[in-house]
């Protein structure tokens, strides 16, 4: 059996089957893990959703801000974008079977394989939470999603505060804190106030802000955290950090990490295909 965690999709279901062919995935066998973003800006998010589907528990995947983007438009919360490539789910005649399997993924995964912990993310953790609690903040977020008042949920989601996490937070406040710091952020004070604005490189971080996860005392440092989300970061695999956004609809790659715990962090083979897309980033 093998584990493979892979980088935003974001539509490109070409690239995703050269990279299966190039790792010989099996359903019986394998598992993927996939961090988010898995539709929009590539040209046949469809059939990336088809795919991811047909694979049944041998694809884990998480939602990623394109994908709640998605359920959102479909909720007539949100007017498409003029840069989104979603109306092939929109107008599909099997529609309501994808959406209905979207909404049920997660925000957060968090394996323990080989006693070692995994946490997977697609943007970020704030400093104060840790691997478990992350995990059981964004279980709030997915029981709202997967309930009948969802259109609700998604009226109150979008906004940039608070900007900052407390335990005393409430309802629609508490959730979009939750789905900001695991969907869009990249940067965040020592504090942990969060930024979204920015989507360059961590040295071109404005003042005051870094890398979420270089931030001292972290609760998640004792876990390895798997992320995508940061294109222009790219491939970062150290013992606590795996960033596996590298700019699949950008003209770049779609990554995959084959992991299993090893004595210093998550060990494995990292392996890449090329993509057909040529979008310059932040399209």
């Amino acid at each position: 059996m093998s584990l493979y965690l892979i980088g935003d999709l974001q539509g490109c279901d070409a690239a995703l089957q050269r990279l299966l062919e190039k790792i010989a995935f099996t359903p019986s066998r394998d598992t993927l893990y996939f961090l988010g973003d898995l539709v929009n800006r590539g040209p046949a998010s469809d059939a990336v959703l088809r795919r991811l589907m047909g694979f049944g528990s041998s694809a884990r995947c998480l939602l990623g801000n394109h994908d709640l983007h998605l359920l959102a438009v479909s909720y007539g919360v949100r007017k498409p974008g003029r840069k989104d490539t979603l109306q092939c789910i929109l107008d599909a005649p099997d529609r309501h079977a994808m959406l209905e399997w979207l909404r049920h993924q997660n925000l957060a995964l968090l394996e323990h394989w080989g006693g070692k912990p995994l946490l997977m993310v697609h943007a970020g953790v704030l400093p104060s939470w840790s691997a478990e609690k992350t995990v059981q903040l964004a279980s709030e977020v997915e029981a709202a999603l997967r309930s009948d008042a969802v259109g609700e949920f998604f009226q109150t989601m979008y906004g940039n505060t608070p900007d900052a996490w407390d335990d005393s937070l409430q309802g629609p406040q508490r959730l979009r804190v939750i789905v900001n710091a695991l969907t869009r952020m990249r940067l965040c004070t020592p504090d942990g106030r969060m930024e979204f604005g920015f989507s360059g490189k961590p040295e071109e971080a404005p003042k005051g802000y870094l890398p979420w996860f270089g931030v001292p005392g972290r609760l998640t440092a004792g876990a390895s955290v798997a992320f995508g989300h940061w294109s222009t970061l790219g491939w970062l695999g150290r013992r606590d950090v795996l960033s596996l956004d590298t700019g699949c609809v950008w003209g770049g790659c779609l990554s995959a990490l084959r992991v299993e715990p090893g004595a210093t962090g998550w060990q494995g083979g990292l392996i890449q295909v090329q993509c057909d897309q040529a979008q310059k980033p932040g399209e």
